[in-house]
């Protein structure tokens, strides 16, 4: 999901100019830094509020 997020932006932003594939890889290696560990503070919390929502006695 990374990948195609920043890729997306990545071309909105410069478009198809030289140099927009290392661009790319380097946009992508940092939104993965910071989606990764986000992704492992918050799913733990997630999952805690939506088992609480679809509880069912």
């Amino acid at each position: 999901m990374t990948f195609l997020i920043s890729g997306i932006s990545t071309l909105r932003g410069v478009g198809f100019a030289p140099g927009v594939l290392q661009l790319w890889l380097g946009s992508w290696g940092l939104s993965w830094l910071i989606a990764f560990p986000t992704l492992l503070v918050v799913m733990p919390v997630v999952r805690r509020l939506t088992g609480k929502l679809v509880e069912t006695h």
